[in-house]
């Protein structure tokens, strides 16, 4: 007797051993695009049988979820390849994996007299991730090398959570916003028009190859670690993505997590997830 209930004692052991080595601890914002993705993620990971679980973190914004992988709390984020290429000139140990070439866009009201960069002049304009968001880096270069304009000393900065600030632009209080490419899908759906978004500022600073924003990051060391645990992650991750591209039962299934009504709304965003898909 004693001899089976160690028996089972170690299997047990070892069955959470196996669990916790196959864990990945992935930060996630609430309403972000990875947060869609977790279903037909789980689904796919599923259909394969792989040896992986998913540990969901909700992170409160952008910067937590840097905070949180920095600090070990997560072992995967979505995040920006300027923030990644800043920490790798440091030494730091992170890897960055393509996810996407979607970026946000600059966006104002349809009938706005804003129709340049030098229009936003004495503007407030609504600004998406911090001082630190590669948008904003990227638009104050642009301006900067087009137009000679200080970008940053121009206008009035107002720094909100991106529901907030399509909130603020629809209520009048901002001029303008630099919002993450699902909110101004939102607003590109009410009438709101396109200044410039994350493809034409890269094109006008001189890069013409697709270019992904956004990407997979964790440590390399954690990495060497759980690399069969990691390939199968990035491969279901792929495969998701292109099922929520191609079926729409699938995508149905996501439609509550988008927290979006209008059917209009619902084909802007699909149709600009899925031109954001990156080859691998």
């Amino acid at each position: 007797m004693k001899f089976k209930i160690l028996l089972l004692s170690l299997l047990l052991s070892t069955g959470t051993f196996a669990a916790e080595k196959n864990l990945i601890r992935i930060g996630v914002q609430s309403g972000g695009t990875v947060e869609w993705e977790l279903p037909a993620l789980r689904d796919e990971l599923k259909a394969r049988q792989a040896d992986v679980q998913l540990d969901i973190q909700h992170v409160a914004n952008a910067e937590a979820g840097k905070v949180a992988l920095q600090s070990g709390a997560v072992d995967i984020i979505v995040s920006d390849w300027i923030w990644v290429s800043g920490l790798r000139e440091k030494g730091a140990d992170f890897t960055f994996y393509p996810y996407s070439d979607i970026s946000g866009a600059l966006m104002v009201p349809k009938n706005s007299g804003i129709h340049s960069l030098q229009d936003l002049k004495g503007k407030r304009l609504g600004i998406a991730g911090g001082e630190l968001d590669k948008n904003w880096l990227l638009l104050q270069t642009l301006a900067k090398q087009q137009q000679d304009m200080d970008l940053d000393a121009s206008v009035e900065k107002v720094f909100a959570a991106p529901p907030l600030l399509n909130e603020q632009i629809k209520q009048g209080r901002i001029d303008a916003v630099l919002n993450y490419w699902h909110f101004a899908a939102r607003l590109e759906a009410e009438g709101y028009r396109t200044l410039i978004d994350g493809r034409s500022i890269l094109r006008n600073l001189g890069i013409s190859e697709p270019v992904a924003n956004i990407g997979y990051v964790f440590k390399q060391s954690w990495a060497d670690q759980h690399k069969q645990a990691l390939r199968q992650f990035l491969d279901a991750g792929k495969q998701a993505k292109q099922a929520l591209c191609s079926s729409d039962t699938a995508w149905q299934k996501i439609i509550p997590l988008t927290k979006i009504d209008d059917e209009t709304a619902r084909k802007h965003l699909r149709q600009n997830y899925c031109a954001g898909n990156i080859e691998h």
